[in-house]
């Protein structure tokens, strides 16, 4: 039996694409097992798929003074071994790493184990961890063209990120009963991300009536950002998160206003939704969604607005002239060479199969 080992961990989206390859890996015969930390997001999302999971030590590397910083290499280090006895265990044919520093040990332990590795990097440039790992990997998928000239020569692949299969085949009609909404006007999804945007929230609300007077809204803002007050306002509906109508709410969409964080604009692109992006700003985060949004603007993808220039304003003016144009990104989007990420991956991790058996 062919045999895999995915790991990654640390935030959804060190997970979610892992998920995304399981049904085309199980369909193809594959004994599939989870290599995650002992307590982090990515085990209760995987036990929720009834894979075989194993739990290592693992820490994270700092670029600031923290305590942890003096224990943390003992963690990793403590990983790496308890990853070389797992996978002298199981014996896989390939690992997957999807990244973050769980990551890190498996990465590691398979090199010393002679197991090939294949690698994703989400964003434009490598982080940290998959910078530690890529000199183990046999191939390494990416996100962007421009992510190539950062990665060793004849490794880099364009492959876009895996999404789930069930966001393909959302229901417009089971959406529109949901939401409470008619057919008659065209509807605006905003997305916040999962912890929301207060920024974006902020600015949405204070241009909604003028959204209403165009689009019905569908307004995901974020664990406890809700305002009561809107409640029951016509063609408007807000939501903390959605698990289960996502598919549904996607199929909905004419357009979409989001974060640009890697994996949410390739489901945009996979689901060639024409998008706004308002990337989280250099003093937030590393600056990863800047350089993701810029890339996706620059191919035709996205218009982009800068959290820093982000007035109610400019936002509606944005909008109205992606509603306008949508038609300009839908073709720019059926153009991309990174899209049916899961089925190029896939040949990737069979050929590396087929040689490695």
């Amino acid at each position: 039996m062919k045999r895999i080992v995915l790991t990654g961990g640390g935030t959804a989206g060190h997970v979610t694409p892992n998920i995304a390859l399981l049904p085309k890996l199980k369909e193809l015969g594959y004994d599939i097992h989870y290599i995650g930390s002992y307590d982090g997001i990515e085990k209760k999302l995987i036990e929720e798929m009834a894979i075989p999971y194993h739990g290592i030590a693992s820490g994270k590397l700092r670029r600031y003074f923290d305590l942890k910083n003096f224990s943390d290499p003992f963690r990793v280090a403590k990983g790496f071994f308890q990853a070389k006895k797992l996978l002298k265990q199981l014996k896989p044919d390939v690992i997957f790493s999807k990244g973050g520093f769980v990551s890190v040990p498996v990465v590691q332990a398979a090199k010393a184990l002679h197991i090939p590795v294949i690698i994703h990097e989400s964003d434009m440039t490598p982080g940290l961890a998959n910078r530690l790992a890529i000199p183990a990997a046999s191939k390494v998928c990416c996100n962007f063209p421009e992510t190539i000239p950062h990665l060793p020569e004849g490794k880099a692949v364009v492959t876009g990120s895996p999404i789930r299969e069930e966001l393909r085949r959302g229901n417009r009609l089971a959406a529109l009963k949901f939401c409470g909404f008619t057919s008659e006007k065209p509807v605006l999804l905003i997305i916040g991300g999962s912890l929301g945007s207060v920024a974006v929230n902020t600015a949405i609300r204070g241009i909604l009536s003028e959204l209403l007077k165009t689009f019905q809204v569908i307004h995901l803002c974020g664990k406890g950002n809700l305002d009561e007050s809107l409640n029951h306002t016509a063609g408007y509906v807000q939501y903390e998160y959605i698990k289960q109508e996502l598919a549904d709410l996607f199929a909905l969409a004419d357009i979409v206003v989001s974060r640009a964080g890697a994996n949410a604009i390739c489901e945009l692109l996979e689901l060639r939704k024409p998008n706004l992006l308002i990337p989280l700003s250099a003093a937030a985060s590393r600056g990863d969604q800047l350089l993701n949004a810029a890339s996706f603007q620059k191919q035709g993808f996205s218009v982009v607005l800068q959290e820093e220039e982000l007035t109610p304003e400019l936002l509606l003016s944005k909008i109205l002239d992606l509603y306008q144009n949508r038609q300009d990104y839908i073709t720019a989007m059926d153009k991309s060479k990174a899209s049916d990420a899961v089925n190029t991956i896939i040949s990737m991790i069979e050929d590396i199969t087929n040689d490695h058996v």
